[in-house]
């Protein structure tokens, strides 16, 4: 049995929460932090990949667990970059998943909704794919654990803040821009990373698939017809998605060694699984010739033709995600995104807003950002991955004012679902430091789906009103991720008692993960309209933007694949003037505070133009009145305590 999440008196890999920050913007005086000593070249994945029979004995496994427990499934596999390589309905397995309701039973947004199962299944094994890697391995309960409003999620504990991943389920969108679909021109050759249906999931019964210690994709389940999530991590629940799900991965599980429960965030053990594998039943005769006769392979509109394919081999130019050339990028090892055709999908280049912004950032610049990132990074202690003092590995995003892509790069093992979350940061904080922030929300129609919840507008007057500030949301102050993540929680400050929810969040009695305030209120027009086309009831598909905010050039809005409210971004200033925005994902929230920070620091020192938001500007400088007439700042940044695995420098954010 896997163990109990438990705060350990042993930090482990917990470095996401000591706070450091503050400090000069571009002009500063300061040196250059982290990445001094160059970026250290990381090792790429070994070449392996999910073959046909593969994913048949995947399968087979997981259908003669569902027959032992009595309980038809729908089952999915997906290779790492998202590609589904079969969906399989056994007989009598249920239609639709229901979502979870609303604690207070007044469902909004998402909450109470029947979705089809096959899209529960999917976004599982995407889910189970995209949150590992070859120095951790997340299930779909461990990713229940660190998005709830309280971690860990235990009823009887209050006073808890939230998840360090809080929000992060509204990525990987239908509606993505960035993310590639099953079909479309270009992506016959297994072009990933692949969008999900459902963004990701909470709900038990996915997990990810290795061969030889390498990620090559993962599996999700849906039976109980329930899509919901653990709300209470001290109980066991043995859920038949989980039972059945961990079936498939007999022989393609995870290495010991870096399942979630030998990682540690904050102090508290995460979960891998209530389930173990010795509680199965016996699988050494299950073939897939046998189980296929309890059901059927299904075609799925936007993601399968319905038979069953290999998987493609991460790192390949078919995979979509490859080495970069040294033409693309100087740095030995780093990543980039390619369409196939061996055509760096966000190369470098200079922003696109030069009739809003005098001085747009250069495609050198840019470059620079890229690179002084990345070598932080590189020298940066990982927060979720095994051995300890392993480096860092995240994804990294550039972009303008108009939330137009400049340039992304990862490192060669990051999680996947750092690539889209990356771009989502880097454009919600240059979103909530533009002076056109709060009238594209005013002018955002949405939701108009017949889904209960406050519209999109309606959050503009909350947050004027919380923060006695009518001007706010007009690009008077610089926002991180962090500080509109703060605004963004069912408490404020995040997990105190009885206090009232952010203005950007509903209130506590009212959330799940299914309904977070205005993250979900964004996209809930364009993920219906996803919904309505894969079962038939529309002819067309949600367009590759993930709002209805105004087009601030036609086509293209500033938040195109919807915002994200956990740590890991930067605005970009060019002295006082708001030019782009920096987002990192990958790792611990601190890790990715940090490689944004000090990275667009550091690239400040190299090319004297560009930087961190003047101090006076930044949003920790915004004092929020609380009702019981004290009152509390914003967080700007929070840096980890020793962060560099060759250094011992702390508080290496303040000051600057």
């Amino acid at each position: 049995m896997i163990g109990r999440a438990a705060v350990s008196l042993v930090a482990g890999l917990s470095l996401l929460l000591s706070a450091c920050g503050g400090g000069g913007g571009a002009g500063s005086s300061n040196a250059s932090v982290g990445g001094a000593g160059g970026a250290a070249t990381l090792a790429a994945p070994a070449a392996e990949a999910l073959t046909t029979g593969d994913v048949q004995q995947i399968l087979a496994q997981a259908i003669t667990q569902a027959q032992a427990d009595g309980q038809p499934a729908v089952i999915s596999v997906v290779d790492r970059v998202g590609n589904v390589l079969a969906l399989f309905r056994m007989t009598g397995a249920p239609a639709t998943a229901h979502i979870a309701d609303a604690p207070n039973g007044s469902d909004i947004q998402l909450q109470g909704l029947n979705v089809p199962a096959e899209a529960s299944a999917i976004a599982k094994a995407i889910t189970g794919a995209y949150l590992s890697s070859g120095g951790n391995a997340f299930s779909t309960r461990t990713a229940s654990e660190i998005v709830q409003p309280q971690f860990p999620p235990e009823p009887g504990t209050v006073g808890l803040g939230s998840g360090p991943l809080f929000g992060v389920q509204f990525s990987q969108l239908p509606c993505s821009d960035l993310s590639q679909r099953f079909g479309a021109a270009g992506a016959a050759a297994l072009i990933g990373p692949k969008r999900s249906p459902l963004g990701l999931s909470a709900d038990p019964g996915g997990f990810p698939l290795y061969k030889n210690g390498v990620v090559v994709g993962g599996i999700g389940v849906e039976a109980d017809g329930q899509y919901s999530y653990d709300s209470n991590v001290q109980a066991t629940n043995l859920v038949t998605d989980e039972r059945i799900a961990l079936a498939g991965t007999v022989g393609y599980d995870a290495p010991a060694a870096i399942l979630a429960s030998t990682i540690y965030a904050a102090g508290v053990q995460l979960i891998y699984s209530d389930v173990a594998t010795n509680q199965l039943t016996a699988l050494g005769g299950a073939n897939y010739a046998t189980a296929a006769a309890q059901g059927t392979l299904e075609a799925l509109t936007g993601y399968t033709a319905g038979a069953i394919i290999a998987g493609s081999t991460y790192g390949s130019e078919a995979s979509g995600i490859r080495p970069a050339t040294g033409g693309e990028f100087a740095t030995a090892g780093a990543f980039v995104l390619s369409d196939g055709a061996g055509n760096n999908r966000y190369p470098a280049r200079a922003g696109t807003d030069g009739a809003d912004v005098a001085s747009p950032l250069t495609a050198s610049e840019v470059q620079t950002i890229l690179t002084q990132a990345y070598a932080v990074m590189s020298e940066a202690r990982a927060a979720i991955r095994n051995p300890i003092s392993s480096p860092a590995q995240v994804s990294i995003s550039v972009v303008d004012t108009h939330g137009v892509p400049l340039g992304l790069v990862r490192g060669p093992d990051a999680p996947i679902f750092g690539i889209d979350v990356s771009l989502q940061k880097a454009r919600t904080a240059a979103f909530n430091s533009n002076a056109s922030a709060a009238a594209d929300l005013l002018a955002n129609p949405g939701p108009t789906a017949a889904l209960p919840g406050p519209k999109v507008a309606s959050f503009v007057a909350a947050v004027r009103a919380f923060l006695k500030d009518p001007a706010a949301l007009t690009g008077r102050y610089a926002f991180t991720d962090r500080a509109g993540g703060d605004l963004s929680r069912p408490t404020f400050p995040d997990g105190t008692v009885g206090s009232p929810n952010g203005p950007f969040s509903v209130p506590a009695a009212q959330f799940n993960p299914f309904a977070t305030g205005l993250q979900a209120a964004l996209i809930l027009d364009n993920l219906a309209a996803h919904l309505a086309y894969v079962t038939g009831a529309a002819a067309t598909d949600t367009p590759q933007r993930c709002t209805t905010s105004p087009d601030v050039v036609p086509g293209q809005n500033r938040v195109q694949n919807g915002i994200q409210i956990f740590p890991g971004s930067v605005p970009i200033y060019r002295g006082g003037t708001l030019v782009g925005g920096l987002g990192v994902s990958g790792d611990g929230v601190g890790q990715d505070d940090m490689i944004s920070f000090l990275g667009l620091n550091n690239a400040g020192q190299q090319t004297g133009t560009i930087g961190n938001a003047p101090v006076g500007i930044r949003a920790d400088q915004i004092v929020v009145p609380l009702s019981n007439g004290n009152s509390a700042h914003l967080d700007y940044v929070l840096c980890p305590q020793s962060p560099f695995i060759n250094s011992n420098a702390q508080n290496v954010c303040q000051g600057l």
